[in-house]
């Protein structure tokens, strides 16, 4: 079988472009794999898990919003953040998620929260605490 090109993109930096066997990612429509020879496909991303294969290793990211292309043979991911299991600081996520539920805790309309945007930070909070746990 052959191999797939992998790029993870963020606006800061490329954080992975590597030659692998198979990608998985969290897509609008429910998470998706990715194998050599895969047909022409376009996808939101979502926060969550993304993971691929390079021989018997499998190596985890957690990923936020953004868009993947899938083309000859090429996983192109471009989001808005994305991290290794190993850097991400898993104290700090569980910090980020517990400010997150807090502020979700709160009746609506009585105070000036945006509800939205801490529904989006506990989403990448638990994504990150998962990869994480799973690297450990």
């Amino acid at each position: 079988m052959g191999k797939l090109i992998l790029e993870v993109v963020t606006p800061a930096r490329r954080v992975v472009k590597e030659e692998v066997d198979m990608v998985v990612a969290p897509g609008t429509e429910g998470m998706f794999g990715v194998l050599p020879g895969h047909m022409l496909f376009l996808s939101g991303i979502v926060p969550g898990e993304l993971s691929y294969n390079s021989g018997s290793e499998r190596t985890y990211l957690a990923v936020t919003n953004g868009f993947a292309e899938i083309s000859n043979d090429r996983v192109s991911i471009l989001v808005d953040a994305a991290e290794k299991a190993a850097d991400i600081d898993v104290e700090r996520a569980r910090r980020a998620m517990q400010r997150a539920k807090e502020r979700l805790s709160k009746q609506r309309g009585t105070e000036e929260i945006d509800f939205k945007r801490a529904e989006a930070a506990l989403q990448r909070a638990m994504a990150r605490i998962k990869v994480a746990e799973k690297a450990a």
